[in-house]
């Protein structure tokens, strides 16, 4: 019975050995993508906040808070622009052309380029199928701290998504 006993420590220790470096490699990958994730939230928010100015449908302008790091999609939700229940905010799979925003020529060349579903989903919402140089998908749109003073404008809603 005793030798039962010590058969079953001794198999539960050589399993809990024989798993550890498998562990530790978990906790060594865990802890490394934590970190660096965690070196870029550590800033402060002061530091992440980006201001750029929106105009609105009615041709006001008004100035926008994001974050470094937010899309333009959900900074312009957050701020009253644009209404979050109509919008899925990041995910492109859901997007149509009501996250259709339209960039300033000056501010065009520094945000990165279109990508090739970014580009289909604004020519398939465009109506005469041709793609306005000035329009980016918001929930596409990363915000930067290289942004700040970035002027955008915010289409009118098309009266099927008003309803």
């Amino acid at each position: 019975m005793a030798m039962v006993g010590t058969k079953r420590l001794l198999s539960s220790q050589i399993h809990r050995i024989s798993s550890l470096p498998l562990l530790s490699r978990a906790t060594i990958s865990k802890s490394s993508s934590s970190s660096s994730s965690s070196s870029s939230s550590s800033k402060k928010v002061a530091d992440r906040i980006v201001k750029f100015s929106a105009i609105d449908h009615e041709g006001k302008k008004r100035e926008v808070l994001g974050l470094s790091g937010q899309t333009l999609l959900r900074a312009l939700c957050n701020s009253g622009l644009i209404d979050p229940e109509s919008h899925r905010l990041d995910d492109i799979e859901a997007c149509g052309a009501e996250c259709e925003i339209n960039i300033a020529q000056e501010w065009l060349d520094r945000l990165p380029p279109r990508t090739h579903d970014e580009q289909f989903i604004l020519k398939r919402s465009s109506r005469s199928r041709v793609l306005n140089k000035h329009s980016r998908l918001g929930c596409q749109v990363l915000l930067t701290d290289d942004m700040d003073g970035m002027v955008v404008a915010v289409p009118e809603p098309r009266p099927w998504d008003t309803a």
